[in-house]
């Protein structure tokens, strides 16, 4: 049975740079520095994508009889997992966005 942890992978890393960029780091000037929210972004992106794939991966080779069904679900669980991740920073991005747009100049 393989486990595919690239979902809470992406996520643990999303978080911990997020908690870097705000101060929450045990080195928060140097890391608020270092860290690129576009590549943050991107490298989320990148990631959620590779989950998909290894899940459209293990689908289509268990269709043909060479993959186990667990390793299957577990693909499966772990795209659905990075996703819901994905749309969740997503809503929260566009809530921000909306709440400035409401801000009085």
């Amino acid at each position: 049975m393989a486990i595919d942890p690239s979902g809470l992978q992406a996520y643990q890393a999303t978080l911990r740079a997020a908690q870097d960029a705000i101060g929450g780091g045990s080195n928060a000037a140097s890391a608020s520095e270092n860290v690129d929210f576009t590549g943050l972004v991107m490298d989320s992106i990148t990631q959620a994508q590779g989950a998909v794939q290894r899940a459209e991966q293990a689908s289509a080779a268990s269709v043909v009889g060479q993959a186990d069904l667990v390793d299957v679900v577990t693909a499966v669980s772990a795209a659905e997992v990075t996703l819901e991740t994905v749309v969740a920073v997503r809503d929260q991005v566009v809530k921000a966005y909306q709440e400035i747009l409401r801000m009085p100049i």
